[in-house]
């Protein structure tokens, strides 16, 4: 019944009709509560859709069943497999497609596809491992830069053997958290690689001496992917090398001559047999350590240096800060130098000759700590200086805006000027009473404030006050008139220190 009426509405419709109603039916299938028989008529009508000959609608429909854990798998298959713009869709998010319908879709796809496949959330490690194999640079830097993609080592090793000169996928692998220590340091080794046949391109160095320059470059990467690693990363680690032919006498030296003493002790396990209980034992004992060195197969002339190595490492590890990463160390460096310096024959001049290059090694890090500790103190001095001198001249600024915006001249003041040029000039005019002039300038309310007159009394008061007096006696009328003329003398010489404080 839901086939023929679906048939019915879109026989005749156009594509962007049937488009819409195969989305409304895909939506029905997945969402809807359907009974068994509308599920089973709704999902044949979903699959006649796959014969529809407009991409339009079959991409309505990708759009819709793409994310969905519900989609028949045979629809999705189906559009897996259709043209590029709608099995896209389908191969980004859906999941209901397996690894092999990945690695097939991978296999037949184009670089655009490839590209969509790296970048699924949660990629395997079998479509991972596909895409190592047959993807070009870009999706290999895809694939790197997917954080939920789980990649092997192994893969990893294959992507750089296959594409180690693209500085975008070593880039892209640097960025990974997961990145294991065998990775980093064939990174190293692709960089030194690269560094190494520019310069002998340019004809700066010769090939023999570049590659020493690139096999020491990647004996400092080894070491330097040991930091922060455990120790079965670093096992790890040395068996990859060992493997590669990489794990070197040199380098073995190189890690006690840098403190290193777990990439050593896993080196020295691994080519001995050993465990690494045994071999730490044995490094603590000059005569278990001659038999270790000897069943790890290392030549004689290297037993010297090393044992003094490492007792020196043991004695520069009690002190505080000794660990300089995979650095050399000079103090360890000397005493293996020391150690060597009286012991004949021809076998012994290489050990020297490589004891002196890492000498010279340590000396120019040391130098170049130096110097970036100076550079990084003038400049921390030279940012100090700069950061006063501008928190300084914006207290000027700030200062110099207060005091314009404090002193400027109201409009009210800029009307009392001419009034104050006015009284200066009425002063001039008539220097022999200034304190007059003053007084004329002042308003009345402060004159008023400040004056003096006695008021004017009652007539009837008065009389009434005349009438007293006369009824007193003349000794005291003599006596009330002398007392007010002493105070009229005190009154006026008074008078004038009152005029002097108003002009003040």
């Amino acid at each position: 019944m839901i086939i023929r009426e679906f048939l019915t509405r879109t026989q005749n419709g156009s594509a962007n009709h049937r488009a819409e109603a195969a989305a409304v039916l895909a939506r029905t299938y997945l969402y809807g509560n359907l009974t068994a028989d509308e599920a089973w008529e709704t999902k044949t009508a979903l699959l006649t859709i796959l014969d529809d000959p407009s991409p339009v609608v079959r991409r309505a429909l990708a759009e819709t069943c793409a994310a969905s854990a519900r989609t028949p798998r045979p629809l999705v298959v189906a559009l897996s497999c259709d043209v590029p713009e709608v099995a896209r869709l389908v191969l980004a998010r859906s999941p209901v497609l397996t690894d092999a319908d990945l690695v097939d879709a991978a296999a037949l796809g184009d670089e655009t596809t490839r590209a969509v496949i790296a970048a699924r959330h949660h990629l395997t490690h079998a479509v991972s491992g596909a895409l190592a194999e047959i993807g070009e640079p870009h999706i290999l830097v895809v694939l790197a830069r997917n954080p939920t993609a789980k990649i092997t080592a192994g893969r990893m090793l294959r992507m750089l053997e296959r594409h180690g000169d693209d500085a975008a996928l070593r880039e892209a692998l640097l960025t990974r958290a997961d990145l294991p220590p065998e990775v980093r340091h064939a990174i190293g080794l692709a960089v030194a690689d690269a560094l190494s046949d520019f310069v002998t391109h340019r004809g700066w160095l010769g090939a023999e001496r570049c590659d020493r320059l690139s096999r020491e470059a990647g004996e400092r990467v080894a070491l330097e992917a040991c930091g922060g690693a455990g120790a079965a990363a670093v096992a790890r680690l040395v068996a990859h090398l060992r493997t590669t032919h990489q794990l070197t006498a040199g380098l073995i030296l190189r890690a006690v001559l840098s403190g290193r003493i777990d990439f050593a002790l896993a080196a020295l396990a691994d080519l001995s047999g050993q465990d690494h209980a045994g071999v730490a034992r044995a490094m603590r004992d000059p005569r278990s350590f001659a038999d270790l060195h000897a069943r790890a197969g290392l030549h004689d002339a290297l037993l010297p240096a090393m044992q003094a190595a490492v007792s020196a490492w043991q004695a520069v590890s009690r002190r505080p800060a000794a660990n300089r990463g995979a650095g050399l160390s000079r103090q360890i460096i000397e005493c293996a130098i020391s150690a060597c310096d009286d012991l004949p024959g021809p076998d012994m001049h290489p050990v020297r000759a490589l004891l002196n290059r890492y000498e010279a090694e340590a000396a120019r890090d040391e130098a170049r700590e130096v110097a970036r500790a100076i550079a990084a103190e003038a400049l921390a001095r030279e940012n100090a200086r700069r950061d006063a001198q501008a928190a300084d001249a914006a207290w000027r600024a700030a200062l110099d805006s207060q005091r314009r915006t404090e002193f400027a001249p109201s409009a009210g003041e800029a009307e009392i000027i001419p009034v104050a040029e006015i009284v200066a000039t009425a002063a001039a005019a008539e220097p022999q009473n200034p304190v007059g002039a003053i007084l004329e300038a002042l308003p009345d309310q402060i004159l008023a404030w400040y004056r003096t007159d006695e008021p004017e009394m009652d007539p009837e008061t008065q009389a009434a006050t005349d009438a007293v007096l006369d009824g007193l006696g003349e000794s005291l009328l003599d006596h009330f008139r002398a007392s007010q003329d002493s105070a009229a003398p005190a009154a006026e010489a008074a008078e004038p220190d009152s005029v002097v404080k108003i002009a003040a």
